[in-house]
């Protein structure tokens, strides 16, 4: 069947616009069918959705209804007074503002805040670079992005972090990825910003190629033998 989904606020900025119309199988669905099937769809908008309710034919859907064709049907984010917090971990497929990912993580009670800044570069051991592509399993990418999260919560206490990645191509001077971090302290800060971005590079399938005026390579991580059930340190795994 198609469904013609409306959409508001912020989830229409992360879901591509105030109106979707999906192709979806079968001749109805219930409301967690639909979130799972737009989740698949948008999972970097996964933590928003699940905060979010359905609404059919103008009022809100029990969990134990259903979907039809014709029926009207709304996502309905949380409304004024209720918004969720902001998810520390995203991926994007547009540019990146550090001030967003930076915010995430700034505290009342934190003297220190470090963003980590990973940009294209455009000349590598004498080669130039044109720009860097890249491409993520994005379910994955994001809960290893949100293991890291944990871990550095778990190692640096008190300590917030936040990551954001970008997918697709990726001119020289973009942003690829930022990682914000804030402690009380600036060693934590720096310190667990660090073992962020090692860890991100160890254990978070993204995969970048290297577009060249004259070829492409798709380069791995680059710090030695790959093993992502590896510890750093002690981490966590």
């Amino acid at each position: 069947m198609k469904l013609q989904l409306l959409v508001f606020a912020g989830l229409a900025e992360q879901l591509g616009g105030p109106m979707l119309t999906l192709d979806i199988e079968g001749d109805r669905l219930s409301p967690a069918q639909l979130k799972d099937h737009l989740k698949g769809l948008f999972p970097s908008a996964a933590g928003a959705l699940e905060q979010a309710f359905l609404a059919v034919n103008q009022a809100y859907a029990e969990a134990d209804s259903w979907i039809y064709e014709q029926d009207e049907v709304a996502l309905i984010p949380p409304v004024s007074g209720g918004e969720p917090a902001l998810e520390p971990v995203e991926i994007t497929l547009e540019p990146i503002r550090v001030e967003d990912v930076t915010a995430k993580v700034l505290h009342p009670h934190h003297g220190a805040a470090i963003s980590f800044i990973g940009t294209t570069r455009e000349f590598t051991n004498g080669q130039r670079t044109v720009l860097l592509e890249y491409e993520a399993y994005t379910p994955m990418a994001l809960r290893t992005m949100q293991q890291i999260v944990d871990e550095i919560g778990e190692r640096f206490p008190g300590t917030l972090c936040a990551i954001t990645h970008r997918l697709g191509r990726v001119p020289v001077g973009e942003i690829s990825v930022v990682i914000a971090v804030s402690s009380p302290h600036r060693d934590a800060a720096y310190e667990s910003s660090r073992y962020a971005i090692e860890r991100l590079k160890q254990i978070v399938p993204i995969w970048k190629k290297e577009i060249w005026e004259d070829g492409s390579e798709w380069k791995g991580h680059q710090l030695g033998p790959w093993n992502p059930t590896a510890s750093i340190g002690g981490a966590p795994s």
